[in-house]
């Protein structure tokens, strides 16, 4: 399954590629990307397991900028 999100709030181009980078290394994800000009995220998963990647990737964000909302 591959699915795109708004984001809200993404600062700097920078946050974005260290989410993008976290993003990649979730277990089940084949492909994403977080774009600071379009404040867009990218997932690519597995069907059966993509709640739970979206839920970590979400964590990830929160990590690297807290600020920064996931629009579902």
């Amino acid at each position: 399954m591959k699915k795109k999100f708004k984001l809200q709030d993404l600062d700097c181009a920078n946050c974005a590629a260290k989410m993008e980078e976290a993003i990649k290394k979730i277990e089940g994800v084949t492909d994403a990307s977080v774009s600071f000009m379009t404040q867009k995220m990218m997932i690519e998963a597995d069907d059966d397991i993509f709640d739970s990647v979206v839920e970590k990737a979400v964590a990830c964000i929160a990590k690297v900028e807290p600020d920064c909302v996931v629009v579902m």
